[in-house]
């Protein structure tokens, strides 16, 4: 049960987030126990899409048992003596929410437009335009296939790590090499703020999934893994 916690300087949890619609979507983030149900809230809203309004909370503890519903969203986050290895739980209560119908995980929902390979290639400004232009041009310029492969030795799919330029942490999604990626090998990252680029989805071909602007594909020498905890938004702000 939720008890009354003495919260002391800027004490800190790291939990474990699910949600109820997107079964892909499960992410490590520290949250002060100063920090408000509602600013807990907004902070989900940016990870997830579910709006604060829509979202409902619940506590479980490391062998899964429920703890509480968080549902006093005046309440300090610390109140409900939240542990290191918790789960915290997205419920979106919103039947036409994003999230809803499974659309983030299943892609296959999504209808696509095609075109016919004929239509195409009249096309100008395409990316088959620009190969049979350029043909051979560039032939010695290109990488080898095996290029920074040693440098994945130890990076792992799951990793916390740092992206430069701009520290951007985040957590691995992918290591390895790709059909629309150019030569070489690479780390796909879900960052931890939307400072990426796509959902894991690289020109038709899914790498990853996460969510909308968290996703990056970097080479692995811009990649650091280790203690990379996510930042706290809250924690530099005064009150």
């Amino acid at each position: 049960m939720a008890s009354n916690l003495h919260i002391q300087g800027d004490e800190s949890v790291l939990l474990r987030v699910t949600h109820s619609n997107i079964k892909t979507f499960s992410a490590d983030i520290r949250f002060s126990l100063q920090t408000t149900i509602e600013a807990v809230k907004e902070k989900l809203w940016r990870k997830c899409g579910t709006s604060v309004d829509s979202m409902r909370l619940e506590l479980y503890d490391d062998i899964g048992a429920k703890v509480s519903d968080l549902a006093d969203s005046t309440r300090l986050l610390g109140f409900y003596s939240p542990q290191d290895g918790f789960r915290l739980h997205v419920i979106d209560l919103d039947p036409s929410s994003v999230t809803s119908g499974g659309w983030l995980d299943d892609t296959s929902l999504v209808e696509k437009y095609k075109i016919s390979d004929e239509a195409y290639s009249k096309m100008d400004g395409t990316f088959r335009k620009f190969k049979e232009e350029m043909g051979l041009q560039h032939q010695k310029e290109q990488v080898p296939d095996n290029y920074m492969e040693n440098l994945c030795a130890n990076i792992k799919v799951g990793d916390r790590c740092q992206v430069e330029p701009g520290e951007k942490r985040g957590v691995v999604k992918f290591v390895g090499q790709g059909e629309t990626l150019r030569p070489g090998f690479w780390v796909g990252v879900q960052y931890d703020e939307p400072v990426g680029k796509h959902d894991g989805m690289i020109k038709g071909h899914r790498y990853f999934s996460c969510p909308p602007q968290c996703g990056g594909m970097v080479r692995p020498d811009k990649v650091k893994v280790g203690d990379y905890p996510e930042r706290d938004p809250f924690e530099d702000e005064e009150i």
